[in-house]
């Protein structure tokens, strides 16, 4: 897949996932260094100590914890995220030039960083750079977020099983942390990594209409009818 030109103010799907489809969520403080990461290195700024502000025996609070910093200045709007053992989905919008380019090397490179120190290994972790799809139909910007939101559901569904119930399946999403569906229902997750008012916006919709509009969705995911979105989905198998 060829990546895109990136251009200020557009939105992307982007995806990526381990070498030889990897595990690179090995537990909670992993995914807490990663989501921590999204916010950290999401700013024209460098980063600040990562030892000294992360506490790696405790998962990260809602909030980071910063002391003195500098005011952000983003490169780029993080709209929606979905982490998963294997893979990351990110919904974003690029702020300035090159900010997508910029905020992706901070964002492998330092958590490769972290995962190889932490596990005492070497090499890349992620396979490859990451992919990335342009979003330019309203269709698109519909039903991504959604489909993004839903990807944690296959941990419990294994490989599109249809016997889990719809009630089932949201509450397992209502309860799968990794992700920034809980702050797009209301629920106060991680509110700090993205900026959700553009998605609400467009979408025309409340907090509280986003559960149930994701409820409409799982019928329709679980019956495979994604075809509005299929060419902006990118294979994670």
């Amino acid at each position: 897949m060829q990546k895109p030109v990136f251009t200020e103010g557009q939105i992307y799907h982007i995806f990526n996932r381990g070498v030889e489809k990897r595990q690179i969520f090995l537990n909670g403080f992993d995914y807490s260094r990663f989501v921590h990461n999204l916010f950290e290195f999401n700013d024209i700024n460098p980063a600040i100590n990562m030892n000294y502000y992360f506490d790696t025996e405790q998962p990260m609070e809602v909030e980071p914890r910063y002391f003195n910093r500098k005011k952000r200045s983003l490169l780029v709007e993080i709209l929606a995220f979905s982490l998963m053992p294997n893979h990351f989905h990110l919904l974003i919008k690029e702020r300035r030039k090159n900010g997508i380019v910029r905020f992706m090397q901070k964002l492998g490179t330092g958590y490769t960083m972290y995962f190889n120190k932490k596990y005492d290994r070497v090499g890349g972790l992620f396979q490859g750079r990451f992919k990335a799809v342009l979003i330019n139909k309203e269709s698109h910007l519909i039903y991504l977020p959604y489909y993004i939101h839903l990807n944690p559901i296959e941990l419990i569904t294994y490989g599109g099983s249809t016997s889990i119930d719809l009630q089932k399946q949201m509450d397992f999403l209502e309860n799968y942390k990794w992700s920034s569906f809980l702050d797009y229902i209301g629920e106060k997750n991680f509110p700090s990594i993205t900026q959700r008012e553009f998605l609400l916006g467009a979408l025309n919709i409340t907090e509280n209409e986003y559960k149930k509009e994701t409820e409409n969705f799982i019928k329709e995911y679980n019956n495979n009818n994604l075809d509005k979105i299929k060419d902006v989905i990118i294979d994670n198998d």
